[in-house]
């Protein structure tokens, strides 16, 4: 593994760790209650901080499938998230979501800036980070 590859690893845990943390204060510090599609969106977060950081005691940087995978998929269902709160269209076909309704939204920076657009540019940051980590392996075989 280079050292490159390396600092990629640490890189993706770091996001992870971070996005991981956010959720657990926004929810436990700010008492905001997650919506169900929140949940799935932590379903694929929290495995990547153990998953990540175990590759990188390993040295292994053939974990980049698996990270894509899981960012993929946690960044569509962000991605989601964000147009029923974002585009009225997508809001009035919303199904109901639980307790807490998924199209609110409890923080707004800068009038676009919710929890869910920012677990969908950690998702992105991952799965960047996935597919150049998966290319050099590539290159490398």
């Amino acid at each position: 593994m280079t050292k490159r590859q390396e600092n990629v690893l640490l890189s993706m845990w770091v996001v992870s760790l971070v996005a991981t943390l956010g959720s657990l204060y926004f929810s436990e510090i700010r008492g905001y209650i997650p919506c169900n599609l929140c949940w799935i969106q932590r379903i694929f977060m929290y495995p990547l901080v153990l998953i990540i950081g175990v590759a990188y005691i390993q040295k292994n940087v053939r974990i980049a499938a698996t990270t894509m995978v899981f960012a993929i998929v946690g960044g569509c269902i962000s991605l989601y998230h964000y147009g029923i709160q974002k585009l009225a269209f997508l809001a009035e076909a919303a199904p109901s979501c639980g307790q807490v309704p998924c199209t609110g939204q409890y923080i707004n920076w800068l009038g676009f800036i919710t929890i869910p657009f920012l677990a969908l540019i950690a998702f992105i940051l991952i799965a960047g980070m996935s597919i150049y980590l998966w290319k050099t392996l590539k290159e490398e075989n």
